[in-house]
This record gives C-alpha cells, sequence and structure tokens, in this order.
C-alpha cells in the first residue's frame, strides 16, 4: 500500500512516501520553523521528486500524539484535508510507538524507552521490546514522572535505549540515579515518518473523521486556567 506519512508532534518535521515497508523517500526539517509552514511544501516536493502524484496515494498517516499540541494539530488537520480532499484512506498512530520502529536497528529483545519531554519533570513515554523484528509494548502511553520512570526501569533490572526529543532530559535523570542506558544515536534518536508509516502498516484504515489527536493531558494554558480557578 502506497503511504504518504506525516509527523510533526515536536520540533522536527518528517514526511515519508513507503511502499509497503520499503522506504521510497523521506525528508526531515529540524529548524524550527513553523510546521504549518513547512509540512505540507515538503510533501509536495517529496512527490514531486518520486514522480507520483497525490492521486496514487493508497493511505495519509500521521502521529495523532502525544506531543506538541500545535504540531499535533497541524500533522492531524493535514492529513484530514488531504484524505478528504483525494478520497483516500487515513489513519493516526502514536508518536511514541511510531519511534519505537527506530529502535530494531537495536536488535531482538532490546528494551527501548521512547520519550518526550513533557516539562514540569515529566515525559511522554512507553516501553517497548523488540520481538521478532517488531516493537512489543510494555507499558501504555502516558504522561510520567522522571523519578516513576526510573522506579519502572531499574525494576526491568535490563538496560534500555532512550530514542525520541526527550532523550536529554531523561539522560540526565538517569545518569544521576545510576540507571543503565544508551541514547540513541543522532540519525535514529528523533522521531520520524517513516516510523508513523510502519505503524500504520499494522492498523486498521479508516476515513478523514476517524483521525483525531491524542493529547494524553491537558494543554498548558489549561493547567494554568485550572490553577488560577483552584487558587480563587
Amino acid at each position: 500500500m502506497l503511504t504518504l506519512a506525516f509527523e510533526s508532534s515536536a520540533k522536527a518535521a518528517s514526511v515519508a512516501l513507503c511502499d509497503g515497508e520499503n522506504l521510497i523517500a523521506q525528508t526531515t526539517q529540524n529548524c524550527g520553523l513553523t510546521h504549518s509552514v513547512t509540512l505540507l511544501p515538503m510533501a509536495e516536493a517529496l512527490l514531486k521528486n518520486t514522480g507520483y502524484k497525490l492521486s496514487d496515494v493508497e493511505l495519509f498517516a500521521v502521529a495523532h500524539g502525544p506531543g506538541s499540541f500545535t504540531g499535533i494539530r497541524i500533522g492531524v488537520s493535514a492529513v484530514k484535508g488531504l484524505a478528504w480532499g483525494a478520497e483516500k484512506a487515513a489513519v493516526g498512530v502514536s508518536t511514541l510507538e511510531a519511534m519505537a520502529y527506530n529502535g530494531l536497528a537495536f536488535g531482538e529483545c532490546a528494551v527501548l524507552c521512547c520519550v518526550m519531554d513533557a516539562r514540569r519533570g515529566q515525559v511522554y513515554n512507553a516501553l517497548f521490546e523488540v520481538r521478532g523484528g517488531k516493537p512489543c509494548r510494555i507499558s501504555d502511553d502516558r504522561p510520567i514522572a522522571l523519578a516513576e520512570l526510573a522506579q519502572e526501569v531499574i525494576a526491568l533490572n535490563r538496560p534500555v535505549y532512550l530514542i525520541g526529543d526527550g532523550w536529554a532530559v531523561t539522560e540526565k535523570y538517569f545518569c544521576e540515579a545510576g540507571i543503565p542506558y544508551t541514547v540513541a544515536p543522532d540519525p535514529i534518536r528523533l522521531q520520524n515518518a517513516y516510523g508513523v508509516a510502519m505503524a500504520a502498516s499494522t492498523k486498521q484504515p479508516g476515513t478523514a473523521d476517524d483521525v483525531l489527536p491524542v493529547y494524553l493531558r491537558l494543554s498548558q494554558a489549561e493547567r494554568e486556567r485550572l490553577e488560577r480557578m483552584n487558587k480563587e
């Protein structure tokens, strides 16, 4: 199935075109420009450079969260619009599950700790183990305090691989706690659209209406509003 996948849940933006598990092309930007400016032009250029048309795409896939509230909305909105306009199937996948596909490079039985910085001493996290060449869940997606995550990793009694843009804050905490870990090398450290396409290949495709953002917790503005209301 020819899949056009989008990843815009954090600072980096990525678009990939895949035929099944075969990566045809991928483009990534990690320069801090607004995804609303870069994402669709990246997709347009990728299709043009590979000789494909939008009408050739059979499935649109997107990382629907967790992650940046703005980034998730941009990616989800882009896929909804493309799928509606082309009358093609669409699917949203977990950002954390998608980035776990980067960890397949570490081999069978590797434990993958996928992390995104959620601020306030928390990360968005899910744990996976590589089994049969696929990432298999050890935990659900969740916002979790670094102290709690550290205790879970200690209980596993196995070294873990850190993947995702939350690696730096997690590495600092793990290092201070004496927890064994390995940071994924830079080319496979951050989430990317190829992982989105691979995660999408395991899901049942739906329509644009089925693609919805998954935030896991309230936005900062909503949290601050609740705090003010509680004080009053």
